[in-house]
């Protein structure tokens, strides 16, 4: 498993960046291959969680790879059978809605279509504020799916935000394992 190719790609659920970053990290030191991949919207957009081009920097710098961040350069993932493993973390609400709609108009989107071509999991660790309320029916088609897999999610404010869900990060290194050794979803799903 040290030697699996593995696409890990971004939405721009910025406030998780912090969050998330480290599980790239966590895997190359784990010896995967990890390829980053990340939204358009992620890759030029600085917000108060922090500059773009940090982002950037430090995801480029820990795989030794450039972001793919536009759809042709997804293009080639499903022809040229790149990965064994698509990671989208964070996954938004609108890449949850597209996803479950068959739209492919971003370098994520895309990227999952062209892997999920070739009958390789796709997993999906979810970060929005809406998972409870219209972006549910969408989880829920997506779990019924062939080839995709969650990583293990909760509620993070339950006063605040009572329909927002984020998924369990730290969980993501486990998820992958259990998906690439057993084809297997972890439980609980919900935590």
């Amino acid at each position: 498993m040290s030697k699996a190719t593995v696409g890990f790609a971004m939405c721009g659920s910025f406030c998780t960046f912090s969050r998330v970053i480290p599980q790239i990290e966590t895997l190359c030191d784990l010896g995967f291959d990890v390829v980053p991949i990340m939204s358009g919207v992620s890759y030029t957009t600085d917000t108060r969680f922090g500059k773009a081009e940090d982002f950037i920097h430090r995801i480029e710098n820990k795989t030794g790879r450039k972001i793919i961040h536009t759809i042709k350069d997804a293009e080639p993932i499903g022809p040229k059978k790149l990965l064994e493993a698509l990671i989208i973390a964070p996954c938004t609400g609108n890449t949850l809605g597209k996803m479950a709609n068959g739209i492919t108009d971003t370098s994520v989107t895309l990227s999952a279509k062209a892997h999920l071509r070739n009958e390789r999991p796709v997993i999906i660790a979810v970060s929005t504020n809406d998972a409870l309320g219209s972006s549910a029916k969408n989880i829920g088609l997506l779990m019924n799916c062939k080839n995709i897999y969650f990583v293990p999610m909760k509620q993070d404010d339950c006063i605040g935000k009572p329909n927002s869900i984020v998924a369990n990060f730290e969980q993501i290194p486990e998820t992958l394992e259990s998906v690439l050794t057993a084809g297997k979803q972890n439980q609980p799903l919900f935590i």
